[in-house]
């Protein structure tokens, strides 16, 4: 469930000049839709890659996004704006709890969530680093599974999300083929259970 957050990536219409913590600030203003394909990849505290996995995504602000993981295991991340959805296929097992207890001080409040960022994150510029400029934001709230979200931007795009967790696992997602404010259907983020699969949760 953590990594909802992940829930979600993406292009910014942005000041190539600003700072890092600015291009956050103006992305929120700014891009109320998006779609990305992304690559993740996950290491544990020695930095030894555990998995990797790829699909699609899109979020309409506040809190509505599809996450879509097509590869090595189909699953499925819905959040219709009063619920966050998640549905395993293999397993037959959707789990389903409020947003805002879900989203909290994930990522996913920093892409798809209010303008009020800065309630639950701490932003500091953190410099340039191989050719990106890179924002630190650490959760305010003792809820969060992270202990930082570091944004990498290459001129006007994120390409890069890196989330560190509190046992030393680094989650690296990569974003390509970005739409900026598209038109998105309302059924995008409606998610009605498959017959026959268990549904746990609120």
């Amino acid at each position: 469930m953590k990594n909802l957050a992940i829930v979600l990536g993406l292009l910014f219409s942005l000041n190539a000049h600003a700072d890092a913590v600015q291009m956050l600030k103006d992305f929120v203003n700014r891009t109320h839709a998006l779609k990305a394909h992304f690559v993740q990849s996950v290491y544990n505290s020695r930095m030894e890659q555990a998995q990797q996995s790829e699909g699609d995504m899109m979020f309409s602000r506040p809190g509505k996004f599809r996450w879509l993981y097509k590869k090595p295991y189909a699953q499925l991340l819905v959040g219709d704006g009063k619920r966050l959805w998640a549905y395993d296929e293999d397993l037959e097992q959707v789990t389903v709890r409020k947003l805002d207890s879900a989203i909290g001080s994930s990522p996913a409040a920093l892409l798809a969530g209010n303008n009020e960022i800065e309630k639950g994150f701490n932003l500091a510029d953190a410099g340039e680093k191989e050719g990106l400029k890179w924002l630190e934001a650490t959760p305010k709230g003792k809820e969060s599974n992270f202990q930082n979200i570091r944004m990498g931007f290459s001129g006007k795009l994120l390409a890069v999300m890196v989330l560190k967790d509190y046992f030393g696992q680094v989650t690296v997602i990569h974003f390509s083929n970005m739409e900026v404010n598209p038109k998105l259907s309302e059924d995008s983020f409606r998610f009605i259970p498959p017959k026959g699969v268990d549904v746990i949760g609120e």
